[in-house]
């Protein structure tokens, strides 16, 4: 948990509004892409 700048794991919740854009016409031109949902780990590591 040291390493996540949220300091906890993801839940379901957290899950919901990425999964739902990815599902929806909205992503419908989005091709290739890496959506980071890490609690801000990535951006922590740099």
């Amino acid at each position: 948990m040291k390493r996540i700048p949220l300091r906890r794991l993801g839940t379901l919740a957290d899950l919901n509004a990425p999964l739902r854009l990815l599902c929806s016409d909205e992503a419908s031109y989005m091709t290739g892409s890496i959506l980071a949902v890490d609690g801000g780990h990535l951006v922590s590591s740099l």
